[in-house]
């Protein structure tokens, strides 16, 4: 696990040169505090920062072919390294370490191009081939490793955080109109684009090939949706499998390992199976929040006890009462780019309590979109019936009744009402409209009223693009498919990876082995959800495993009680961050709007937590990124901006 960076002049008059690497690598050292290392040969410079999991001493990037003329740089694990050294050495290869990543090099070598068919595993790679003077920077096929570039007619940058990139002379911190629509639409930033002009983001499964001569984006890999014809008990056994394969793949480590625990079936199975294949009791890690009243509903902790006693893990908890004036501008430094998602605070805090301990840790992240855990992917089910209402009934009665609702996610009854306002305002939509409004933040008529600048939404859209480029597959696997090249990445996956690294810990997904995302993507949608019922599939082959109080009890999510917050403790926090003042002097957002979304939330009438969060944090992040204020020094302005 490591930071990458470097990037390729495309002319002559452009300079990549040692100290360029060494800015990059300082501004990402949190990634690899155990080694640096760089490469620079004509008008090529690629570097990293190395934490060190796989051949403590010898695995020093980059790393060179037999001959010197193929130079890599890798962040990431590649888990069938062993299988593919062991078949390299057979066709003629010399390895001169035991690192996994040194197989990226021998199979560039055997197979060119296509060398990343062979790999499973998480990875951001940046690949340097002197005789053919080409460039290859790849991405995972899931996205779990973010990869940033910017290019112009001089220079193709890269790393894997984006601030790395603006130690390039010349090239500063710009706001991008289009990905500020697309982050108050989404609460976070799609790729291709970043939340930074000029910076893109590598999507999914895909690799750059650049010379001085040519530049190319090409998509390596995609899940095939043809379903397989498994009996209901064949496909039982075919996950389980899997799933087994995968947790055992991913605990290789030469550092202590670990696992975040929550309680709930992602993370409860991943310890399970963990707990399979050690001699050691797991280590097992759980977060809960030291406050009364709706921060509650996110206390896991009396569930993740009881997973830990099954399996005898050696369990750690950590209460917490977070200062949120002093985490949010250290995060989102971290982070890179603003996001909505309060689950990027619960992730740094668990993060940074097991980092104590292990370095190395697992994670049931990928659980809900692959077998369909999500309560907006209900949707479908609950709508056949509500259907059948009489129009008139629907139109007349219950969506004037709808309206009337109150919200609030921080009480368990307004919360229901919450989400039964949700599906019934949005119950006359088409399909791909009605899931758009479950997974934005701001519907359209909002964000046309935040923004200053008008966007075409139709033309920058990247959810209806994902949803236009898989018209051909079952309803439920279509929604995977846009959560695969979407949210997943740029939200869970990204805040993920900056939380944890941020700690310098490595996080493993098992779940989103490629291998058990194919085998997912072939089952028939109706056994993921069946009778309206999650997970169905998941929890039956589960069913030896974990008891039935945990595969079936209600789901929760994994962030922080930002909406109660800012309502209390953090309200005049919000209230000087979104003040007219500030809102008019950024210049972005309407600053009347936002204060009707704030009384509005203040008074229950609608939960408007997502984008009061998101817009919270868009304004920290613009003083770090924009205005260029150390975390430090903007934490000791806000304490005196509040007090």
């Amino acid at each position: 696990m490591c930071g990458i960076y470097g990037g390729i002049a495309l002319r002559t008059n452009t300079q990549l040169d040692v100290s360029l690497l060494n800015r990059m690598g300082r501004v990402t050292a949190h990634r690899g505090p155990d080694d640096e290392g760089v490469f620079v040969t004509d008008h090529v410079a690629i570097g990293m920062r190395r934490l060190s999991i796989i051949d403590l001493s010898g695995g020093h990037q980059p790393l060179f072919n037999e001959n010197k003329r193929i130079a890599a740089v890798c962040n990431g694990e590649i888990y069938n390294f062993q299988t593919l050294r062991e078949q390299l050495i057979n066709q003629g290869h010399r390895f001169s370490t035991h690192s996994d990543s040194e197989v990226v090099i021998h199979l560039y070598e055997q197979y060119g191009e296509a060398f990343l068919h062979h790999l499973n595993g998480m990875y951001a790679l940046a690949l340097w081939d002197a005789d053919k003077k080409v460039m290859i920077i790849a991405r995972d096929r899931l996205g779990i490793k973010p990869v940033y570039y910017y290019l112009d007619d001089n220079v193709l940058l890269f790393s894997t955080e984006a601030k790395a990139l603006f130690q390039f002379r010349g090239l500063t911190p710009k706001l991008d109109t289009i990905a500020t629509g697309l982050y108050l639409q989404l609460g976070y930033v799609p790729a291709p684009h970043s939340i930074f002009e000029g910076i893109k983001k590598l999507p999914v499964a895909s690799y750059i090939k650049a010379t001085q001569g040519s530049f190319t984006i090409n998509e390596y890999w995609r899940p095939d949706y043809n379903q397989r014809t498994y009996s209901v008990s064949q496909w039982k056994s075919a996950i389980r499998e899997q799933l087994e394969a995968s947790v055992a793949s991913q605990m290789v480590s030469d550092v202590p390992i670990g696992a975040f625990l929550s309680g709930g079936i992602d993370s409860s199975l991943v310890v399970g199976l963990m707990a399979k294949h050690t001699s050691q009791p797991v280590k097992t890690y759980a977060i809960g929040f030291d406050m009364n009243g709706p921060a509650q509903i996110y206390n896991e902790l009396p569930y993740a006890r009881q997973v830990s006693d099954l399996f005898g893990t050696e369990h750690h908890e950590i209460i917490v009462k977070p200062d949120i004036v002093h985490l949010l501008p250290k995060l989102l430094w971290h982070m890179d780019e603003p996001v909505a998602d309060t689950a990027f605070i619960t992730t740094f805090l668990v993060s940074e309590f097991a980092r104590k301990d292990v370095t190395v840790i697992l994670s049931g992240v990928g659980g809900d979109e692959l077998f369909g855990g999500y309560r907006r992917y209900q949707g479908e089910y609950y709508n056949q019936y509500y259907q059948k209402i009489p129009s008139w009934a629907r139109k007349n009665v219950i969506q004037p009744l709808a309206r009337l609702l109150p919200s609030d996610r921080h009480s368990k009854w307004l919360n229901y009402s919450r989400l039964a306002k949700s599906f019934l305002l949005t119950a006359e939509l088409p399909f791909e409209k009605r899931y758009q409004s479950y997974i934005e933040i701001a519907d359209e008529q909002l964000r046309n009223q935040l923004l200053a600048d008008m966007i075409d939404w139709d033309a920058n859209n990247i959810v209806s693009d994902a949803f236009h480029n898989c018209a051909d597959i079952p309803a439920l696997h279509k929604l995977f498919e846009v959560d695969r090249v979407t949210q997943l990445p740029d939200d869970l996956l990204m805040l993920t990876d900056k939380m944890t690294m941020a700690t310098s810990l490595e996080c493993r997904v098992p779940l989103l082995d490629h291998e058990l995302v194919e085998l997912a993507c072939s089952m028939p949608p109706e056994l993921k959800i069946k009778g309206g019922e999650l997970k169905y599939v998941l929890k039956a082959c589960l069913s030896d495993l974990l008891p039935r109080d945990i595969l079936y009890r209600k789901k929760r999510g994994f962030g922080a009680p930002m909406g109660a917050w800012i309502k209390k403790e953090l309200l005049p926090l919000l209230q000087t961050l979104l003040s007219p003042d500030v809102i008019n002097a950024r210049g972005i957002f309407n600053a009347a709007v936002v204060q009707s979304l704030i009384k509005e939330h203040l008074d229950q009438r609608h939960d408007h937590t997502d984008i009061l969060i998101g817009l919270l944090n868009f304004e920290v992040w613009s003083r770090l990124m924009l205005d260029q204020t150390r975390p430090e020094a903007l934490e000791n302005e806000l304490k005196q901006l509040i007090q």
